[in-house]
């Protein structure tokens, strides 16, 4: 799952190599939802051997509330923290204009608020 700085919105799909697609994201290639709300965010993932698993466990995801969603990346990541960072060693997600503009991220993620 895939989220925003300021964790208003939550995208969720599959990937066969989840690097090139966070960085996809990262870039703002995704046409669509994840390019309209700046999901540059991984916050919760999933390993699957098999393809038809994953696809039944991002439909099950789809339905479920925000909260459900929440508390499932509360208990893997209750930080929230860009696991692209930690886990992918992936460079932050670049800032967004109006970031940039406000100077609002240019301190340590993990310290302020949003």
């Amino acid at each position: 799952m895939m989220t925003n700085k300021g964790r208003t919105v939550l995208y969720t799909g599959i990937t066969n190599s989840l690097v090139q697609r966070v960085s996809q994201h990262r870039r703002r290639e995704i046409p669509g939802f994840s390019r309209r709300y700046n999901t540059n965010c991984l916050v919760y993932y999933e390993q699957f051997n098999d393809v038809r698993a994953a696809i039944a466990r991002e439909k099950q995801l789809k339905k479920w509330s925000r909260s459900k969603k929440e508390a499932l990346i509360g208990a893997m990541n209750p930080k929230w923290t860009d696991l692209a960072v930690t886990v992918l060693g992936l460079d932050r997600a670049p800032a967004t204009p109006w970031q940039e503009r406000s100077g609002w991220y240019r301190g340590d993620p993990s310290t302020s608020s949003g």
